[in-house]
């Protein structure tokens, strides 16, 4: 089965639980309009469909082979990309100063999910090529950004990041790439980089590194990084002293190259301030943060579609409605409880990664220094959230995809397992699931005292409020149950600030990962809340689409049938501390 965009539900998302709509009336994109917001979506719909989508099982199949140092892309990429750029899509976010349209980070989003729900491969450098453009956007000296930007927005040249290391996995304290001043103002670039997606490729004519290495005179650790601008070509036209070692045969994502890159002496430029590299990077990185919680969703999106296209086709069984022959196997309860599950988990975090992008646009737009810094501490609050939880959720719809499929999703040949292999390695790269609950734990929750959450969760709460007093028998037990699944988030994240006030951090990190995925739950509901509302405004006021019935159902789904799931994780976060020394008798064991 092909992939079709959902377009009317990313639109619907879009307004209504994002608020792009009022981002609009209030002026903050300029003359964006509801009209090209539309067309905007159909024509990368159209792309997506009919280009990038018939590209997935092919990359997969023919990998990126490496031959003399020369990485072969799989057929098909480089037409696609070609006309993907002179499509205009790789500038779609871009600054207009070099060449961009400068439209809403959330407008971006939208077509991240669909350029990666068509081929994830496919979608991954793009993605870091717009980390490598805010990264010089904010950070770059004006004549870097006048030599590269231009032609990364165009999407002419692509960039990468450069951080881990074969001994320095997360750890990028004990990073050993060096960098030695030349004099005239450039660096000799040494040492090996390992996992760089995209590190070398045969689709453009230059590829921009974004190197992190460390000066001569470098501190220790994360406070001694730097920076560095490092070009496969140099400006006079001479290949750099860089090249791919080898490309990693990995479990999945196999149309994307993945490779150890070695740098034996390359001419690089510093970004950013000396010694400040990790500060520049984490632009580059909170950026691809949020494309990564994308990919979780575009992933849940293409294995949800193929599961129910698959559930209508199959016949086995019969239901227990049916009077004769064989049933398709979606009348048969569990295989529904499966499909609303996967509808419902993408749902959610479709809400949370919008609302994570949306938050990052007023932090750049909004009119006032105080409403940009208070939805740059939301978005801060949101990306760990948006990148992890929606992660976690590309790996389950994918693994309920092929418990759909039974037999005929674990083999290859229906494409139902491509999804799964593809989707794990999204949990583990931009730093580790486990990473992001620490930082939303230690890092974000105490944001202004704890303001910035409680504001969060205030939030939520008035729209469990609005479900209790505007909706309809529709929405049987999602007021009661959402309330209860944000007032668990309340009381455990009340629990996890006294804890790092008291000075007991390992309370708070072993609670870290179940508060992460019970803030999911919580946020994620509440999205799908919101759209319910809206659907039911619409059907009050005499809309026929049969779509606002089906969100109104879905809330409800989530609300009584997953986020029921936040007592057990609360008690998780509040009392399970006491693994931390039991479970390390029972690992010694």
């Amino acid at each position: 089965m092909t992939y079709r965009a959902p377009v009317a539900e990313m639109a619907f998302t879009l307004r209504h639980v994002a608020g792009l709509d009022r981002a609009i009336a209030e002026g903050l994109h300029g003359d964006l309009s509801d009209d090209l917001v539309d067309t905007i979506l159909d024509e990368a719909g159209r792309f997506a469909n009919d280009v990038v989508a018939p590209l997935n099982k092919v990359g997969d199949r023919h990998g990126t082979p490496l031959k003399d140092g020369v990485v072969t892309m799989p057929p098909g990429y480089r037409e696609a990309y070609r006309a993907w750029t002179e499509g205009g899509w790789n500038a779609l976010p871009g600054p207009v100063e070099y060449g961009g349209q400068g439209l809403p980070i959330l407008l971006n989003a939208a077509c991240i999910e669909m350029w990666n729900s068509a081929a994830m491969a496919f979608g991954l450098g793009p993605l870091l090529t717009a980390g490598g453009v805010e990264a010089l956007s904010r950070h770059g000296s004006e004549e870097l950004r006048a030599r590269y930007l231009e032609k990364l927005v165009s999407g002419e040249w692509t960039a990468t990041m450069n951080l881990t290391e074969p001994q320095a996995g997360s750890d990028l304290s004990v990073m050993r790439t060096r960098a030695e001043p030349v004099g005239d103002g450039s660096f000799r670039i040494s040492g090996e980089k390992i996992y760089i997606t995209w590190g070398e490729h045969d689709l453009t004519d230059n590829i921009v590194h974004l190197v992190l290495a460390r000066l001569p005179d470098a501190p220790p650790g994360t406070r001694g990084i730097s920076l560095f601008l490092v070009p496969k070509v140099l400006p006079d036209g001479t290949r750099n002293a860089l090249k791919c070692a080898g490309i990693e045969h990995k479990l999945g994502i196999h149309g994307s190259p993945t490779c150890t890159m070695v740098y034996d002496g390359a001419t690089g430029w510093l970004v950013g301030e000396a010694n400040r590299g990790l500060a520049c990077m984490f632009t580059m990185m909170n950026n691809a943060r949020l494309g990564v919680g994308l990919q979780g969703v575009a992933i849940a999106e293409r294995a949800y579609q193929q599961a129910l296209s698959y559930a209508r086709d199959r016949r086995q069984g019969r239901a227990a409605a049916a009077t004769e022959g064989a049933s398709a196997i979606i009348d048969h309860p569990d295989v529904q409880r499966m499909l609303l599950t996967m509808k419902a988990l993408t749902g959610a975090s479709r809400g949370i990664c919008y609302l994570t992008a949306e938050a990052l646009d007023r932090a750049h737009r909004a009119q006032d220094e105080a409403a940009r810094r208070a939805a740059q501490a939301r978005a801060s609050l949101l990306t760990p959230v948006a990148k992890a939880f929606s992660t976690d959720i590309g790996i389950e719809v994918a693994s309920l995809g092929i418990q759909v499929h039974g037999g005929m999703g674990f083999v290859e040949e229906t494409g139902a397992a491509q999804h799964l292999r593809d989707a794990r390695i999204a949990a583990i790269y931009e730093g580790t699931n486990g990473i992001q609950a620490i930082d939303l734990v230690t890092r974000k929750l105490p944001l202004e005292n704890g303001a910035v959450v409680r504001g969060q969760i205030a939030a939520m709460r008035l729209v469990a409020e609005r479900v209790l007093k505007e909706g309809g028998p529709g929405f049987g037990h999602t007021a009661p149950r959402l309330r209860e699944t944000i007032e668990a988030l309340d009381r455990a994240t009340g629990y996890l600030l006294k804890a790092l006030g008291s000075n007991r951090p390992d309370e708070a990190l072993a609670g870290a990962t179940p508060y992460l995925r019970l803030f999911g739950l919580a946020q994620g509901g509440t999205c799908l809340a919101q759209a319910a509302l809206a659907a039911h405004a619409a059907v009050g006021a005499g809309d026929g689409d049969p779509a606002h019935p089906a969100r109104i159902a879905l809330a409800r789904f989530f609300a009584e049938n997953l986020a029921t799931a936040s007592r057990g994780l609360e008690e998780t976060v509040t009392g399970g501390a006491g693994f931390l020394q039991d479970g390390a008798l029972a690992l010694a064991g």
